[in-house]
């Protein structure tokens, strides 16, 4: 019966190509956590450049960061780079620690909400993306100084979850803002962009104050020796 079980499992399996099969699913994790830190030069460099030449509003609404001459490369890169961060989840499992609700509900909603955004250049994109470069670049820095065995302090890691959380702030304000401007003529989006990117990112603030909370606070006793 067992050998039957096998046999009929087999069967269902989809055929495995061969890029599949020596796909490197651990090494691609590898690669995007260490060229983090070069898309957040890059796509802030641009940032800064449209925000010291074209002000605030221009940042928010401009498709330039989808298909701008610097940030276009970084754009893509941040997009497929959401498949390998869901490795994570692997890792977590693996090791056999607890996965949190945050964790994969984060990843999974990430993944799908920026390739919707990517194909459809919506406004307040390059906001979405700097953030998120700049918050990743610092939080794979600091699991690759722990992963190397160091110790690191506490207090960075509250800061990373504090820098998080301040994302959260800024991706809501920047989707009112996005479909404010879309009244005036000024913003290319539209009303279920503004209500998926105002639900995710609502969702992801209460959420991260609640870890917080849980983390940081009513935790402190159990973690003390971390």
């Amino acid at each position: 019966m067992e050998l039957l079980g096998a046999n009929l499992s087999a069967l269902r399996r989809p055929q495995e190509y061969d890029f599949e099969r020596r796909f490197d699913e651990l090494q691609a994790i590898q690669w995007m956590r260490e060229n983090c830190i070069i898309g957040t030069l890059r796509t802030w460099g641009y940032m800064g450049f449209v925000l010291s030449t074209s002000g605030f509003k221009r940042s928010v609404c401009d498709p330039g960061f989808y298909n701008g001459p610097v940030s276009k490369f970084w754009a893509y890169m941040f997009v497929l780079s959401k498949v390998p961060e869901l490795g994570d989840t692997v890792f977590i499992i693996l090791r056999k620690q607890r996965l949190i609700f945050l964790h994969w509900y984060h990843h999974v909603t990430v993944l799908l909400y920026t390739w919707y955004a990517y194909k459809d250049m919506v406004a307040g994109g390059g906001w979405f993306m700097t953030m998120n470069y700049g918050v990743h670049a610092f939080m794979y820095s600091y699991y690759t100084v722990r992963a190397a065995g160091l110790r690191v302090p506490r207090p960075f890691a509250m800061v990373i979850t504090v820098t998080q959380i301040l994302q959260m702030v800024m991706g809501t304000a920047v989707s009112i803002m996005a479909y404010s401007w879309m009244q005036d003529g000024i913003c290319s989006t539209s009303w279920e962009q503004f209500f998926w990117s105002s639900i995710m990112y609502l969702s992801y603030l209460v959420l991260f104050c609640h870890f917080f909370c849980e983390a940081y606070f009513k935790g402190r006793g159990k973690t003390k020796g971390d």
